[in-house]
């Protein structure tokens, strides 16, 4: 790819990426908090759309926090098979439900450093947790399609999700992190996937340094 132009200024990107993707909500299916969480604990390595297949029978099966927590872990496993890693998945909701009924009343807590205490909660987790639940704004989700973007674009050059949130905080505006963070997952989706990318048709492609003719 040719590496011709210099680094783009974060808000440039993300002004072409809110006129290709306008408003922009979570791609997981949730009706209450708690299953936005346990819905992000499942996309680890599983696409959001196998996510949204398993979670409805998933969240009729078991309706409650309490339901989970109390659950056989077996029972747990056979409904979130089809997702990946499904017995590390099924012990991080159930302990997730235990330690949020039994520590904070059955909320999910809103600062960061109390999320990540939760089983299953990595930074990314609890970065799209809070941002969609309550607007709060703690971090830049980095999933594998930002990860590589970001250093598409430029804006890094570190491979670890750590480093790389630490670097796009210094440059984005903390109003933007949230919608900016999303537009570039449906931009690696969409024009600038892993194995394939369509660069001449791509939004960015007027100010992109790894934009390829």
């Amino acid at each position: 790819m040719k590496q011709s132009k210099k680094t783009p200024k974060v808000t440039d990107v993300y002004r072409l990426l809110e006129a290709e993707f306008g408003a922009v909500e979570t791609p997981l299916t949730f009706s209450k908090p708690y299953e936005l969480a346990i819905a992000v604990i499942l996309s680890a390595q599983c696409t959001d759309e196998r996510v949204n297949q398993v979670t409805p029978e998933l969240f009729r099966t078991f309706p409650t926090l309490e339901s989970f927590a109390k659950a056989p872990i077996t029972a747990i496993e056979k409904k979130i098979f089809s997702t990946g890693f499904y017995k590390n998945k099924a012990k991080n909701i159930q302990g997730f439900a235990r330690m949020v009924l039994s520590e904070f009343g059955g909320e999910i807590p809103k600062t960061m450093e109390e999320a990540i205490k939760l089983p299953g909660f990595g930074r990314k987790t609890a970065n799209v947790v809070l941002a969609e639940i309550y607007g709060v704004v703690e971090g830049f989700v980095v999933d594998t399609h930002v990860k590589r973007l970001t250093k598409r674009l430029g804006f890094t050059n570190k491979t670890d999700p750590v480093q790389i949130e630490r670097e796009m905080m210094k440059v984005t505006p903390k109003e933007i992190c949230r919608n900016l963070s999303l537009y570039l997952i449906f931009l690696g989706r969409k024009y600038c996937q892993a194995r394939r990318t369509f660069c001449s048709d791509c939004p960015l492609s007027s100010l992109c340094p790894s934009f390829s003719e």
